[in-house]
């Protein structure tokens, strides 16, 4: 039986991994007797600042909104030709609505690119969206080793 290893990515390749963006999965911490609550997300990534950036809605019996003020952790992984490689992120995340322009959270979310995924249930225009920043607490990335 083989044993499954790992290793750490550099700052590096954690950057080249993540790119401007992708996705993943946000999860919000419960109460102790309670799992996560966890939802597939687009997310974009800005380097210089190590931030992540998620656009949410908040559709009619969404739970985000029980949750949205809670920590998070986000993970992100993906196989390539040379193997695994997953990165999480935990922390605080803020809103960042009604910032001023030239803050620098809101070049950031300039420069980075969300992908447009379409899950809902009903078309995108009637849905409400907030952004929202992730300045990571913890940020670590991964990757197996042939």
């Amino acid at each position: 039986m083989t044993k499954l290893r790992w290793i750490q990515l550099s700052e590096e390749e954690r950057d080249e991994f993540l790119g401007t963006g992708g996705t993943g999965v946000l999860s919000f911490a419960t109460g102790a007797d309670e799992p996560s609550s966890s939802f597939p997300v687009s997310y974009g990534y800005f380097a210089d600042d190590r931030d992540f950036y998620f656009r949410l809605s908040f559709p009619p019996g969404s739970t985000k909104a029980d949750v949205i003020d809670n920590q998070v952790s986000f993970v992100t992984y993906e196989k390539r030709d040379d193997g695994w490689r997953s990165v999480v992120a935990t922390g605080q995340r803020e809103e960042i609505d009604g910032l001023p322009y030239e803050s620098n959270v809101v070049q950031g979310m300039w420069a980075i690119d969300i992908p447009t995924i379409d899950i809902f249930d009903r078309p995108r225009e009637e849905l409400e969206f907030h952004d929202f920043r992730l300045d990571p607490e913890t940020l670590t990335g991964r990757k197996d080793v042939s």
